[in-house]
């Protein structure tokens, strides 16, 4: 085994157990106990672990990065040297943390131009300001899961280019506890181009995918470890379908509950419904996938029980303004949305999906998750971009204004 073999499997050892002995390193790499204390040595200069008498302890979160060009000698190695030395603060500090999330999901670069409104067909008009920031919907829904106070694995796929170190220093950067993101030699990171209205916060995106659609089946299984060890698994179709539907399988058959985010819809999504726990359509997707058109809470309904009979567990359509609709087969339940200062509604959905799975891992009932998840929703379109995500405290203090009184629930 390389040096730089031996250092990677060392602080992924570490990340997963914490703590580490040299006597117990020697004999699990098979090395002597001076070459344990040299790779140690090393790793703490680069500010990855800490030494402590007779061995040492992980100080920090991991990045992987694994070139698909190389995976015959199956080398993962850090992404920048200089960028694996930065040190990052403790996550958790004065946080109660309860319940595990995976994420498969997307890292897009957003560019983002605020406008007066949207150009017509062959119209050019003029931006009130252009933001280049970080995104993408796998990316944003972390995000919210890690504001909620539960543990977050975060696992992306970024391209060759000067967007992966933003890739790294966003996530380094972020209350995301741990992540695996993987690197396309070959391929550019995903990109978004999004449209804001000033005037309502409505928004139009159009998406290139890049990197996030060659995540591969080696790369899919090698996440084995964190979904069995996760209460849910959360994921959306930004990447390739072949490797979000061998996840989500995955994830089914360890018993962990799945959630569903099928956005950008794609008709191929009902190949894996009877897998899934939670389907979380917009009016639009679920309009799509159910041959309903979505113009109010009646024809939602109708909606909803066409999904579940496709054999999913729970459908849950978010329908902005007015709220959320769930259906388990035997009842439907109307959860009203709260009022916002509308600024922003890029990031709603992925805040919803990240905030609801972030409650149902903490083992509340889907009727608190959903509520929950609607204030959290409710607080982050009144902030500017999609990834910029309201504080759990914050989030509590919306949550009190619910009437409960106001939510409907009636057999189906």
């Amino acid at each position: 085994m390389l040096n730089k073999e031996r250092h990677y499997a060392i602080l992924a050892y570490l990340n997963k157990y914490e703590r580490a002995t040299v006597n117990h390193l020697a004999r699990l790499f098979g090395v002597t106990k001076e070459t344990i204390r040299n790779d140690l040595n090393t790793l703490s200069r680069e500010g990855g672990i800490e030494r402590c008498h007779g061995g040492a302890i992980i100080k920090r979160r991991i990045f992987h990065t694994q070139s698909v060009n190389n995976l015959d000698s199956n080398i993962i190695h850090y992404f920048d040297a200089a960028l694996a030395r930065k040190k990052v603060k403790p996550r958790h500090k004065g946080r109660k943390m309860k319940g595990k999330v995976c994420i498969l999901g997307s890292f897009n670069v957003d560019i983002t131009a605020n406008v007066d409104r949207f150009p017509q067909s062959g119209e050019s008009i003029f931006s009130e300001n252009t933001i280049i920031g970080p995104g993408g919907k796998g990316a944003n829904q972390a995000l919210a899961v890690s504001k909620c106070h539960v543990k977050t694995h975060f696992v992306a796929k970024v391209g060759n280019d000067q967007f992966s170190q933003m890739a790294y220093e966003h996530l380094s950067s972020s209350a995301i506890d741990s992540f695996t993101l993987y690197q396309d030699k070959e391929k550019k990171t995903g990109t978004a181009l999004i449209y804001v209205c000033q005037g309502d916060g409505e928004n139009m995106i159009a998406i290139s995918p890049g990197a996030n659609q060659f995540i591969t089946p080696d790369e899919v299984e090698a996440i084995t470890p964190e979904l069995r060890q996760s209460d849910i698994f959360l994921t959306q179709l930004e990447n390739n379908l072949a490797a979000t539907f061998g996840a989500i399988d995955i994830a089914h058959r360890n018993g962990v509950r799945v959630v569903l985010n099928p956005a950008p819809y794609s008709p191929d999504v009902v190949k894996c419904l009877q897998n899934v726990d939670f389907l979380t359509p917009n009016e639009t997707e679920a309009s799509l996938l159910s041959g309903v058109q979505i113009s109010d809470i009646a024809s939602a309904k109708e909606a909803a029980r066409a999904i579940k009979a496709r054999g999913v567990g729970h459908v849950i359509i978010t329908m902005g303004a007015k709220g959320a609709l769930i259906h388990d087969g035997k009842e439907f339940i109307h959860i009203p949305a709260l009022k916002a200062v509308c600024v922003d509604t890029t990031g709603a959905g992925d805040a919803f999906n990240g905030a609801f799975t972030a409650a149902m891992a903490k083992g509340e009932s889907i009727i608190q998750a959903a509520k929950f998840a609607c204030a959290f929703a409710s607080l982050a379109v009144e902030k500017e971009g999609a990834s910029n995500m309201p504080e759990y405290n914050d989030v509590l203090t919306r949550l009190a204004q619910y009437n409960d009184k106001n939510i409907i629930t009636e057999k189906s």
